[in-house]
């Protein structure tokens, strides 16, 4: 059948109609499409600046979309932007990536108060000049002790024991003949009363030289029979600051009963390292401060050792303090900021914020902020720095006067640089490094040595991980003796020195304290000696130690500890968040610790890039 004109129209005009349609509607896509995702070039330009996000506390997950960690469920965060980041020597960083890093820079400045104050941590202890023992004259058996613990005050000539003596008794014995002798003689010859007054008088000096005083002579004469115990008097004063008898026991002639000291006047003893000791000199004012009192004690040095301890490298340093109102006491630890002496013509040193430095060994890295090509980067400088003033390092080498250095969140871009395989804390060459070809085989006996050395260390960290301040300080003090108790010999006696220099300082920090927060902050330099022990001894213990790292510690600026077991025991945040970080490093007994070690990146979840 052949079609007709008009039905031959109407399907040209429907055909019309229908590409028209899908015109429009291709249209209208083409546009909707061009709204929301932008033309191919646009496109294409956002994925080459595309935002990479990572976890602050676990920085090698790398994912193209915000989202949750899958290893501990934090949010992501920007870290930086794929293709103007590929440099493995700087790290750039969005502008929201700084703020939501919270990266906070400071310039590098000369301070001239740095190295006007010298803070020394020490104890406080009896003015030696005042220090005397109580001593019997005569030998015998304790009756009785009057004055029984120590704390006690004692005024000159008061009894404080009471001694039977054979000696005493014969003497006493001696006397009363005599005394009789001399009434039944007193009608004979001048002579004869003549050898009696003389026997007499012999009788009552035997007493005297046995220490019996007059008043005591003139009771045992009008006794009637000897006696056979005589009070001891102390000839002196002050409090009684170790008893030495105990009733019952004897003693020999001159043996010591109770040593006391005059607490209104102490003294301060300070342990000053070998370079502290050219900005010390007598007569320095000198601050103290002892937890406890409200108001720091003033004092002068009055003496600095002219020798050094060959173990410990210190020099003592001597400030007496007036105690009238008695509320320094013996054995308190204190800490003394030392008023320096200027040198004449010295330029001040330049500074950094304590919380820029990331340390590497002897060596440090802090990032340096730099301006290349219209980014702002930052780049990891090695510097070193000089022993820590307060809240600031020295600088020695590395830095210049007006550089701007990341004090603030500088482990979150040591972090980035390190997954691109740059030169960052982790990787940088390490004065422990070198150490290690060097770590000494010591003698079984003397490793034993350090044992109770590690385990009073291992006590700190858990007692920290339980917010326990009362044990952790128990085991600084307790970490302290055994460091003081470590004698080593031959080649690593130098070395001990040096690192016990560092357990000792610090652990004494943890023990004066006042709160977690305080203790906290001195066990990060306090584990970093230990891992100064382990590189250079060994583990002493029979038990594989692992070092872990938290980078969320100290103020995002990352620390290390020492633990016993895989399962993160997290001494700075303790409850709050115990199992926060992860193992760096094992040490196996009798093995070294060979330097840091950056651990292998973790496998990504699917949809993560690294």
């Amino acid at each position: 059948m052949t079609d007709s004109p008009l039905a031959g129209s109407t399907r040209l005009a429907g055909a019309f109609v229908r590409i028209l349609a899908l015109a429009v509607a291709f249209g209208l896509g083409a546009f909707l499409f061009s709204g929301s995702e932008g033309p191919p070039e646009a496109s294409g330009e956002h994925a080459e600046h595309e935002t990479v996000w990572t976890c602050s506390m676990h920085p090698s997950i790398r994912s193209a979309e915000p989202g949750s960690c899958p290893i501990c469920g934090m949010d992501l965060i920007p870290a930086t932007t794929s293709g103007a980041n590929d440099s493995t020597d700087r790290v750039v960083l969005s502008e929201r990536a700084r703020i939501l890093a919270r990266l906070q820079t400071t310039a590098v400045r000369r301070q001239g108060d740095a190295s006007a104050e010298v803070r020394l941590l020490g104890r406080v202890e009896p003015d030696e000049t005042t220090r005397k023992s109580v001593t019997t004259w005569i030998g015998g058996r304790i009756d009785r002790l009057h004055v029984n613990t120590t704390g006690e005050v004692v005024r000159a000539g008061q009894v404080i024991a009471t001694l039977y003596s054979p000696e005493v008794y014969a003497a006493h014995q001696d006397l009363l003949t005599a005394k009789s002798q001399v009434a039944k003689l007193a009608d004979s010859t001048d002579a004869t009363q003549r050898a009696a007054a003389s026997a007499f008088v012999a009788a009552r000096e035997r007493l005297k030289l046995l220490g019996v005083p007059d008043r005591d002579l003139d009771r045992m004469e009008q006794a009637e029979r000897p006696t056979q115990s005589v009070s001891i008097r102390t000839p002196f004063g002050g409090t009684v600051i170790e008893r030495v008898a105990t009733e019952g026991a004897y003693v020999e002639t001159g043996a010591a009963l109770y040593r006391v000291a005059n607490l209104d006047r102490l003294w301060v003893q300070l342990d000053a390292y070998e370079s502290d000791l050219p900005r010390i000199a007598v007569g320095q004012q000198v601050s103290i401060v002892v937890e406890g009192l409200p108001q720091p004690v003033e004092g002068t040095v009055a003496f600095v050792d002219p020798t050094l301890d060959p173990q410990r490298r210190t020099a003592r340093v001597r400030v007496a303090v007036e105690n009238p109102d008695g509320q320094l006491r013996p054995g308190m630890f204190a800490e003394a900021v030392v008023a320096s002496v200027a040198e004449a013509g010295s330029e001040a040193p330049l500074v950094i914020p304590v919380s820029a430095a990331l340390f590497t060994g002897k060596r440090s890295i802090v990032y340096v902020e730099v301006q290349s090509g219209g980014e702002l980067g930052y780049e990891p400088r090695t510097v070193r720095l000089g022993p820590r003033l307060g809240e600031v390092y020295p600088v020695v080498t590395g830095l210049s006067e007006g550089q701007r250095v990341v004090s603030r969140g500088a482990f979150a871009i040591d972090a980035d640089l390190q997954i691109r395989g740059g030169a960052s804390m982790m990787t940088a060459p390490d004065d422990r490094e070198a150490a290690a070809a060097a770590a000494l085989q010591l003698p079984a006996e003397e490793l034993e040595m350090l044992a109770p050395v590690v385990r009073n260390y291992l006590d700190v960290q858990r007692a920290l991980a339980e917010d326990d301040h009362p044990a952790a300080v128990k085991g600084a003090r307790a970490l302290g003796d055994a460091v003081a108790g470590a004698e080593l010999t031959g080649e690593a006696a130098a070395a001990w020195g040096e690192v016990a220099d560092v357990l000792r300082s610090h652990a004494m920090h943890v023990a004066m304290s006042g709160d977690l927060e305080g203790a906290r902050g001195g066990f990060e330099p306090l584990s970093a000696g230990i891992e100064e022990l382990l590189s250079r001894f060994g583990n002493p213990l029979d038990a594989e130690l692992h070092v872990a790292f938290c980078p969320m510690a100290q103020g995002d600026a990352g620390a290390r500890w020492v633990q016993q077991g895989t399962t993160i025991d997290n001494a700075y945040f303790g409850a709050s968040m115990r199992t926060c970080g992860e193992i760096r490093s094992e040490v196996p007994p009798g093995g070294f610790l060979r330097g840091k070690q950056a651990p292998a990146p973790r496998a990504a979840p699917a949809g993560h890039v690294h």
